[in-house]
């Protein structure tokens, strides 16, 4: 879905269809595919983008392109072997031709040969003359050499690295210096060099590090996860250069080799304690560089900025990029999952319950998705251990357990009868554990829909009487109908018969 995302902001942005199959490394036939449905569905690129994956999958991914037919598969799969034959001396495409006839009499003529020989060359080796249009790519890259920081206080000597980054168009350029190259520091110096810009480029062209790539490929690298969701939020595209192939960041290149000499030279005359003050130097000398007049050219880097890619760069976004780390899981029979990281639970609508889910953190926020759709968002608590629960998330039964407070109880009992409310007060104060008095005023409260308000309050009042609090004393009431006789007072509350062997108050003074 990023990829669709992308073709369709290059295609907003005016950019030709050859230039964004180029870039986006497919097909101009699925390309018109794509600009096809964008049309006829009448919405613009930012309603587009509001989707969310699974939207934007029900959109655009109508079942699977049609293959090859088999004779042409077979064809393209000698391809590679042709096109290394190509390459020694005297082998043409007729002799290719001629001995691919001969080990398929059936196959295909030298024309039809030719053309898709052609658009198989054009597929994996495309040729394209590099322009740098101005707000278009930002250039990123780490210098192959570092520069240090000591310990004051053990005298340690640390090696750090140097983020570079381009604007194609100006050529202006950003220098800071990072602990690792990897993708919490990458994406802190990409963003910060956006922020040093006022602006963001259509495109950010790394190079294939782990940070950026996951997985490198010619036609379709796997970005990382987390890049690809700091593009997104800065709504930009990320365009890695192809591995092997040093023109696609000729220019960022160059600029690590300019900075060796106008920054690294002047760096390495003082001493560092912190990245701050490392990077505190930096930016004196890269304000320098960006400043010189340009080789042959009567104005600066700077200037050119200014003038041509200052506002042509599309407006920062209000709020910065929030890095955030994702791990799977599966739904308990509870409702919540645990992000393991913290060792908390966090609640998700019933219906999912035995769903394995994707849980997207940062630090102030948990975001819970399923099938690419979010299902729920809490704020981050690291107490572990612990649930944070949405009432609105819990089926109607576990929604009601959860609310059990002795409030809730005493009021209900208030609502029927004084005597009630007693009985049920003194169940509140004689259970030993809170859950255990719960269940016994829900079983109490609830004979009240059995047997109605009048019967539940005569049978409270003779328990009362009783001294006995629990629900078996209240439902042996009722089901022996003892509420429906006298009261206590009349019929329990008996004189002691006349005997010998009784001996009475008197015999005690």
């Amino acid at each position: 879905m990023i990829k669709i995302r992308q073709i369709l902001r290059l295609h907003c942005q005016g950019y030709s269809k050859l230039k964004i199959a180029a870039q986006a490394g497919i097909s101009r036939n699925t390309l018109k595919k794509y600009i096809k449905e964008f049309t006829a569905i009448r919405l613009t690129f930012d309603e587009i983008n509001e989707l969310s994956d699974k939207e934007l999958e029900d959109l655009f991914v109508k079942g699977e392109e049609k293959p090859l037919n088999e004779r042409l598969q077979l064809l393209f799969n000698l391809f590679p072997a042709m096109d290394k034959e190509l390459k020694k001396k005297g082998v043409t495409r007729q002799l290719l031709w001629e001995e691919y006839k001969r080990t398929d009499p059936d196959g295909l003529g030298r024309s039809q040969f030719n053309h898709y020989f052609t658009q198989w060359k054009a597929q994996v080796n495309p040729t394209m003359h590099m322009e740098h249009k101005a707000g278009d790519k930002l250039y990123v890259d780490f210098a192959g050499d570092k520069l240090s920081i000591i310990d004051q206080q053990t005298g340690e000597i640390k090696q750090v690295e140097v983020f570079v980054a381009i604007l194609g168009a100006s050529q202006l350029t950003y220098v800071e210096a990072v602990m690792t190259q990897q993708k919490e520091d990458f994406i802190a110096a990409c963003e910060n060099t956006l922020h040093y810009c006022g602006g963001v480029p259509a495109a950010i062209v790394p190079d294939n590090l782990k940070s950026a790539v996951t997985k490198s490929s010619k036609y379709e690298p796997t970005l990382n996860e987390t890049f690809a969701d700091f593009a997104e939020h800065y709504s930009t595209t990320i365009l890695p250069a192809r591995a092997y192939r040093p023109r696609d960041k000729a220019l960022v290149e160059n600029a690590v080799r300019i900075i060796y000499s106008r920054i690294y030279v002047k760096i390495k005359k003082g001493t560092y304690h912190s990245l701050e003050e490392l990077n505190a130097a930096i930016r004196v000398e890269l304000e320098l560089h960006n400043n010189a007049h340009l080789r042959g050219r009567n104005y600066s880097r700077r200037q050119q900025f200014d003038e041509v890619e200052k506002n042509i760069l599309m407006p920062l976004p209000p709020l910065r990029y929030e890095m955030k780390k994702y791990q799977y899981a599966t739904v308990a029979k509870n409702g919540h999952v645990g992000l393991g990281t913290d060792k908390h639970y966090y609640s998700v609508p019933y219906k999912f319950i035995g769903k394995k889910v994707k849980i997207l953190f940062s630090r102030h926020s948990v975001e819970i998705y399923y099938n690419y759709e979010r299902i729920a968002l809490h704020n981050r608590t690291k107490s572990p251990y612990q649930y944070t629960t949405e009432k609105e998330h819990l089926a109607s039964t576990h929604r009601f357990v959860s609310e059990w407070t002795p409030e809730r109880f005493i009021s209900w009992s208030e609502g029927i009868h004084e005597d009630v409310k007693l009985y049920i007060l003194k169940i509140l104060d004689r259970k030993q554990h809170p859950e255990q008095a719960y269940k016994s005023c829900v079983g109490i409260l609830s004979f009240a829909k059995k047997v109605g308000n009048d019967r539940l309050i005569k049978a409270c009042q003779r328990a009362l009487g009783y001294g006995a609090y629990n629900y078996k004393t209240i439902q042996n009431i009722l089901e022996r109908e003892l509420d429906l006789g006298d009261t206590p007072e009349e019929t329990d509350q008996l004189k002691m018969p006349f005997h010998d062997n009784i001996r009475g108050e008197n015999y005690y003074q």
